[in-house]
């Protein structure tokens, strides 16, 4: 813009006079004070005239229009430049300050101290050299590590990832027994290792120190954003969850959840795999009573028996308010086992947080917690349960199963299909086995006997629950004996007869169990027939002689019968054997059914130990040595279509049943020696032999290889 005219009176005219280029132009002339009074009063009320403004002031004032423009022009040009040296002036103040607090704070840097320790803080320097250490002391354990490796693999005979470090090292070489064939043992060979000791229960693969208040920030974050995760995951249906082509169960779509909750894969191996599932269902118990014992660790184990062998409470968090447990988060352990020797179990260190989302519904969620992650090859996604409270006093429950799983050794094949779907520790075994037990605890607690107690043996609602109670303590033993960890899968058996067994030898010294020396055996095998027909087959006490090659084909009477549920499967029974040199024993057993299986679990006691048990006396320390059965589908599905199968037919659909036969046998009470394990060794082996024959005969399977 060209400035013809000077700003604020007389500056402009000024300079034109001055100017001897401009001598040939028209002459300009100095405003008097009355117009530059006027130009100035009327820029304060309208420092942007319009075109009749402008007329208007130059016939007052005597002036040309454009005159009048260009003074306002230049007017406005000064009253800006005046304001760009004021803010230019006040940011260099501004800059000068802060550059005086820089200086004052790279002082003080340099006088700060550690509050933990009182010293001067890490440099750079010093921060690499401690690094340095660091790494060189990791290689040399590492190193350490390899020696004692290889020297254990040596002795022991087999790498020393299958040795059970936890368990009691063998004081000899007598302790182990390796390569061992013994002649008369029945068609059952034994040509690994059977190893003396299992570990102690409460023992944690990991051992913990405690949490650090930065490490339960971090805590309390990850139960958050997993807690926002499984809420999701429990209202959307589409497009998070699909149904599976393979048995129609919904599962999550993993293109959708990775848009939605990207997240890391947590193992690098090729071999990783998602499960996935939701189910849900109605439940006979409070809403609040369930939260009570999923938050306890004890009661959750008593709750899941049959899914979980060891769960411990490391430590707890955040407590939660009281009477609702709302907030509550706690940092868990837990191993999970099921079916089979042959399946293998898992194991997570997990945080488990609760949350009251309003009145009568809750969400409890689990999510694997990172520095834990190189303990077991599951990783545990958000999972978890919303509980809604109903007004009938039960509970519905949806529940929800997302586990990353790095499968390090391959799945034995009569368990593939079963472990490679969402049968095996999916939602709906949760659920249905929360199920089972809380009826089973509904039905434990009714105060009158049953009308199907024959003979009197139960007088007592005390006696009653005893019994109820020693069951429970039955089937939780057996369950956890289950994983035979350390022991190996016999692989001519598993070739041959297409079937697997491990055997193992320990000394028992737990209380609840009989003291001395216990040899636990377990096989595998397929059977063309659905689990119901199975089933039947061992909870008839009258076709017991058919299996029980202990019995020698004597008939054997029920002479108490307790209920546990709706389904007559599901009840607990004493049962008397007509040995004439049995007669001091008697037998109790319990059976417990659903859709996915059956259990058959039973353990010969003395009549003074069950006597004392019925009577309603403290029964906790009565030893109890369990055997039993365990019935499942193979899970193998059609591909689409109805996958209801009837129980009616000799082949169901799903191509069979999967049964696990279990022994245990207190072979000596005395310390373990060579000459007793080979003879123990080899009567199990012929008792497992000799009742899988005849498990085959009773169920018209003899062909069967």
């Amino acid at each position: 813009m060209d400035i013809v005219m000077g700003s604020g009176g007389n500056s402009g005219d000024q300079q034109e006079a001055s100017n001897p280029a401009r001598k040939g132009n028209k002459a300009y002339q100095r405003h008097t004070v009355h117009q530059s009074q006027t130009l100035e009063a009327f820029f304060k009320e309208c420092p942007h005239p319009d075109e009749n403004q402008r007329l208007k002031l130059g016939r007052e004032l005597g002036l040309d229009s454009k005159q009048i423009k260009f003074w306002f022009q230049n007017k406005r040009t000064q009253i800006k430049a005046q304001a760009d040296r004021a803010d230019n002036s006040a940011l260099r103040a501004e800059n000068e300050r802060i550059i005086c607090e820089n200086n004052a704070f790279k002082e003080a840097l340099k006088n700060v101290i550690c509050p933990a320790c009182g010293g001067l803080p890490y440099g750079e320097e010093e921060h690499q050299h401690s690094l340095q250490k660091l790494q060189l002391e990791n290689a040399n354990l590492k190193e350490e590590h390899e020696k004692v490796s290889k020297f254990l693999t040596k002795f022991v005979g087999r790498p020393i990832s299958q040795v059970d470090l936890s368990a009691p090292f063998p004081a000899s070489s007598m302790d182990l027994l390796t390569s061992t064939t013994t002649p008369g043992a029945g068609n059952l060979p034994l040509d690994n290792v059977v190893s003396l000791g299992i570990p102690d229960i409460a023992t944690l693969p990991y051992q913990f120190n405690g949490v650090t208040d930065t490490e339960k920030s971090l805590m309390l974050e990850t139960a958050a954003r997993a807690m926002d995760e499984l809420i999701s995951l429990l209202k959307i249906d589409e497009p998070l969850w699909v149904k599976s082509p393979i048995d129609g169960k919904y599962i999550i779509h993993h293109d959708s959840y990775e848009k939605i909750f990207p997240t890391a894969t947590h193992f690098e191996s090729s071999s990783v795999r998602i499960e996935s599932s939701k189910d849900s269902g109605l439940v006979s118990m409070r809403a609040m009573q369930l939260i009570d014992m999923f938050l306890d660790s004890e009661k959750w184990v008593d709750l899941f028996p049959a899914i979980v062998t060891k769960a411990k409470t490391i430590q707890v968090l955040e407590p939660g308010m009281i009477g609702n447990k709302n907030g509550s988060l706690q940092l868990m352990y837990e191993q999970m086992h099921i079916l089979s020797p042959l399946v293998p179990p898992r194991e997570f260190y997990f945080l488990r947080y609760c949350q009251q989302i309003q009145a009568g519904l809750w969400v409890v969620v689990d999510v694997s917690y990172d520095f834990l992650k190189e303990v077991s090859h599951a990783w545990k996604l958000p999972s978890g349960c919303m509980i809604q409270e109903m007004p009938t006093g039960c509970s519905e429950v949806t529940w929800v199963e997302h586990v990353e799983v790095e499968d390090k050794s391959q799945i034995h094949h009569l368990y593939q299909d079963l472990i490679g779907g969402s049968a095996a520790y999916g939602s709906e075994r949760w659920v249905i086995s929360l199920q089972r037990m809380c009826e089973r605890i509904a039905f434990s607690v009714e105060e009158s006997v049953s009308r199907h107690d024959f003979g009197g043996v139960i007088k007592l609602p005390e006696g009653r629950r005893n019994i109820v109670k020693l069951a429970h303590r039955m089937v939780k033993s057996f369950c956890s004996i289950l994983s035979m960890s350390g022991n190996l899968d016999i692989s001519q058996l598993s070739e041959v007869n297409k079937s697997g067994l491990r055997v193992s030898v320990r000394k028992s010294t737990e209380p609840g169990q009989p003291s001395g020396v216990i040899v636990s055996a377990a096989s595998s095998l397929c059977l063309p027939l659905p689990c119901e027909s199975i089933f039947n087959l061992f909870k008839d006490e009258k076709k017991r002689v058919q299996w029980d090659v202990l019995s020698s084909r004597n008939p054997v009477t029920e002479i108490a019968h307790i209920s546990t549920g709706i389904n007559s499967g599901n009840c607990i029974s004493i049962i008397q054997p007509f040995v004439p040199t049995e007669n001091g024993m008697v037998i109790l057993q319990e059976c417990c059914t659903d859709s996915l299986g059956s259990l058959v679990i039973y353990a010969p006691m003395d009549k003074p130990a069950m006597n004392l048990a019925t009577r309603g006396e403290d029964s906790s320390n009565i030893p109890i040595l369990p055997s039993g059965f365990i019935i499942s589908s193979n899970g193998c599905q059609e591909t689409g279509g109805n996958h209801s199968s009837s129980t009616s037919a000799n082949v169901p659909p799903s191509g069979g049943s999967l049964l696990t036969v279990v022994f245990q046998i207190l072979v000596s009470s005395s310390s373990l020696s060579e000459e007793v394990s080979v003879q123990s060794v080899a009567s199990v082996n012929s008792l497992m032999s000799s009742t899988v024959q005849k498990i085959k005969v009773a169920l018209r399977c003899r062909n069967l290889d």
